[in-house]
């Protein structure tokens, strides 16, 4: 078998397996939760006989284990049960599945993430290539020091100057995302740019700063000294000889960052009420609907674990030495 190939399917054997035992943590940790979502909604007058019907009704009767063993065998086909939300024992008109929930959530959430990622992607390698190009010139350093700035604060906190400056002083984009089904494609992208500026903001620094590592590493290699010798110009030096070997750790970067922006949003998508999964998800944690924060939690694990594997793959393929093994 040829060594990537086999370093490959490595790679996402580790990946399942993480997977598996981050699943295991999940169910675990909502299960020591203390307190009770049977107690909780029909209220401390409530007998234990009514409790107990409740609980069987809900499925939560069941051991530990068994109850870990159906969640896993539906969350392989996509069926993650049925949320808890609107349910007051016997209600149940009102039951819905996890998934029905989810699905519009998490369209949101990775069209915000994808709308970030068009921005700040071509923003960072522009930034990290003329950084390497004019190193430590003003542009170099000025770039460094915006980018750590930005970086330095938390999210919370660029959204809600973002918010005091580009929607409260001067209207130009709205304080709230609202979207929904509806909203138009335009509509929907213009809604969207504080949260979008936000993150890219966040993830921005990351980026352009590896790039510009790399890329400047790469400087004293002796095909780089050659190419200089023979008079080519620093620029194609740069995008012509250096980023093309500079690949593995800045599409490492990318997908870390690619990977935040979809499992990192929880905060910018509850500072401007964007209805995305991680909105979602605190709505669930507050009303303890278990099933709906699993799911969420599962997603987010299952995001961030392929997006690093990516990461990985990328890094395999791009290694000669395992691509021409003597």
């Amino acid at each position: 078998m040829h060594p990537v190939l086999r370093t490959v399917l490595q790679r996402l054997g580790l990946g399942l397996l993480t997977l598996l035992v981050v699943s295991i943590i999940i169910f675990s940790s909502l299960i020591f939760l203390p307190g009770d979502f049977a107690t909780a909604i029909l209220g401390q007058a409530a007998t234990p006989e009514t409790v107990a019907a409740f609980r069987k009704e809900l499925g939560l009767d069941e051991p530990a284990f068994i109850r870990y063993f159906d969640w896993l065998r539906g969350a392989l086909v996509g069926d993650f049960g049925t949320s808890f939300s609107g349910r007051s024992g016997g209600s149940a008109g009102a039951v819905r599945q996890v998934a029905d929930l989810i699905e519009p959530r998490l369209y949101n959430t990775l069209f915000l993430a994808a709308m970030t990622a068009i921005i700040a992607v071509p923003l960072a390698l522009t930034l990290g290539i003329m950084a390497a190009l004019y190193r430590n010139s003003w542009f170099d350093r000025a770039v460094n020091a915006a980018t750590l700035t930005t970086i330095s604060f938390p999210e919370f906190f660029v959204a809600y100057i973002l918010m005091l400056f580009l929607a409260v002083k001067f209207d130009v984009f709205p304080s709230l995302a609202n979207v929904s089904d509806t909203t138009p494609f335009g509509e929907r992208v213009y809604r969207c740019m504080l949260p979008s500026i936000t993150l890219t903001l966040v993830i921005v620094a990351h980026m352009m700063r590896m790039t510009r590592a790399a890329i400047i590493n790469l400087l004293a290699s002796p095909y780089i000294e050659m190419a200089q010798l023979k008079g080519v110009s620093r620029t194609n030096v740069i995008v012509h000889h250096a980023l093309p070997n500079a690949w593995a750790p800045i599409v490492n970067v990318i997908a870390f960052n690619l990977a935040y922006l979809v499992v990192g949003v929880v905060v910018v998508e509850v500072v401007f009420v964007y209805p995305g999964v991680g909105q979602l998800m605190v709505d669930s944690v507050t009303s303890r609907d278990i099933p709906v924060v699993q799911a969420c939690a599962l997603i987010f694990a299952a995001t961030y674990i392929l997006l690093n594997l990516f990461a990985d793959v990328i890094s395999i393929i791009t290694n000669p030495r395992l691509l021409h093994p003597r």
